[in-house]
């Protein structure tokens, strides 16, 4: 295990690293700088476990226990498929309270990166001008920095997870000389476990398999997860997808949200993928109990002054572009989504907060 790190370009022994990490804990105002010197003297102590949360995105979240062996493993995996070289600058923009952000540190460890913190704010580029070798972000985040002069364009790969790219961030990655993935993964799995190029000559629809992480799929056709380099057993989720062979597969949607209305099952996720060019708005669909049809469509859109002009033309929009099984029924415009602390937006407990009256 190696006990080194450069921060900012400043090369630390253990020693070092320890004592630099105790004076930013006792005297940094900014609790982000003291989250991530914390972990940093929780991954140097001799457990061979440490503690890590769940982000709550599909419900309450839950605390367990990592093994730093199988976070090493991760991370060898991240930088064998990014050919990380020691001394690149690693730009650290995440919460190191939840997985993501942990794994950019054991990164800069076992590669030998340079770690570069920033405030993980909705800006992380905002006071950056050197070139960035590798990045993860948010989907805020990435938003964000494309509005800036270079933005973007200084991080040469950049790895985007905590929440679904929608199709216009997608396409607004098409023209940037930035390689750009999104990962498939959870803090079960050590971060992510698959990868998905978003622009580029190897863009595709399927996420394909790190390291020797082989897929199947149960009777649900929802995604098992055999990696035995980030999983003592397999690890069956609720993701549908379409399993194109025992290393690739197109995500659908999550099996919790799919609505069966009148015997069509219909994935939300699906439906929003097609909206996302015209609600500008955060939205979700879901699914609302029915009498005739089991559950009806509905969609929700966090929209506080909308007028009846907009409404009508929104309307007319939707009814163009979704065919009639995936109509809503109903749309209720919410003043506030439910969300994680990592700004997931949390249907179930939006729906539960909601009173469906127009």
């Amino acid at each position: 295990m190696n006990r080194e790190l450069t921060i900012n370009g400043k090369h630390y022994k253990e020693s070092e690293l320890i004592g630099y990490c105790r004076d930013i804990i006792s005297n940094s105002d900014h609790e982000w700088e003291k989250d991530y010197c914390k972990f940093i003297l929780e991954w140097l102590a001799d457990a061979d476990q440490m503690k890590a949360k769940t982000s709550g995105s599909t419900g309450v979240p839950k605390a367990m226990y990592l093994s730093k062996q199988k976070m090493r493993n991760s991370a060898k995996l991240t930088g064998e498929f990014f050919n990380f070289k020691a001394g690149q600058n690693a730009l650290f923009c995440l919460s190191a309270n939840f997985i993501a952000g942990k794994m950019m540190i054991v990164r800069a460890f076992e590669w030998q990166l340079n770690l570069i913190p920033v405030d993980p704010d909705g800006h992380p580029l905002k006071n950056i001008s050197s070139d960035i070798d590798f990045a993860a972000m948010i989907p805020l985040q990435v938003n964000n920095s494309l509005k800036l002069e270079k933005g973007i364009q200084q991080i040469k790969k950049l790895l985007i997870g905590g929440g679904a790219v929608d199709q216009i961030l997608e396409n607004d990655l098409q023209d940037l000389s930035t390689e750009c993935f999104i990962g498939y993964g959870m803090t079960e799995t050590v971060s992510h476990v698959a990868i998905r190029a978003l622009n580029g000559k190897d863009r595709s629809q399927a996420y394909q398999a790190m390291g020797n992480a082989k897929f199947s799929i149960d009777t649900r056709n929802c995604l098992r997860i055999n990696a035995s380099a980030i999983l003592d057993e397999p690890l069956l989720t609720n993701d549908v997808v379409e399993l194109l062979d025992e290393t690739q597969f197109v995500w659908k949607g999550r099996f919790d949200n799919v609505i069966n209305s009148g015997g069509i099952k219909l994935f939300p996720e699906q439906i929003e993928k097609k909206l996302e060019t015209i609600i500008n708005q955060p939205f979700f669909i879901a699914g609302l109990p029915d009498e005739h049809l089991g559950q009806k469509v509905v969609l929700l859109i966090e929209w506080n002054d909308v007028d009846v002009n907009q409404k009508k033309e929104l309307e007319y929009k939707i009814k163009s572009l979704l065919n009639k099984y995936e109509q809503a029924r109903e749309i209720f415009y919410v003043s506030e989504f439910q969300r994680t602390s990592t700004n997931k937006i949390q249907r179930e407990a939006t729906l539960l907060a909601v009173s469906f009256s127009k």
